[in-house]
């Protein structure tokens, strides 16, 4: 349920609001436990996205480092060699 919540935090290029978005997106439903919020649930549901997502973006904004930022294709090609190798049994 939380494929989307990855580090976002010293990427070139950086995090997009869609990514924070949709990292909030799946920590809601992980926490509410609804993949999609009934109609009397739903203001509740998009609030705490929007929440959650402008505070991500506060945070991945006020964060620091000296290490130079990761290459998104770089890390994206390692996860996808380690999911080959998970997955080929």
């Amino acid at each position: 349920m939380c494929r989307n919540i990855r580090p976002l935090f010293n990427f070139d290029p950086p995090a997009t609001d869609d990514e924070i978005r949709a990292a909030a997106v799946q920590f809601v439903r992980k926490i509410s436990g609804f993949t999609k919020p009934s109609h009397s649930n739903e203001q509740a549901f998009e609030q705490a996205v929007d929440e959650i997502a402008e505070s991500a973006r506060r945070l991945v904004a006020a964060l620091k480092t000296s290490a130079p930022p990761r290459d998104r294709e770089e890390v994206a090609a390692r996860a996808r060699a380690r999911a080959a190798e998970r997955f080929a049994r």
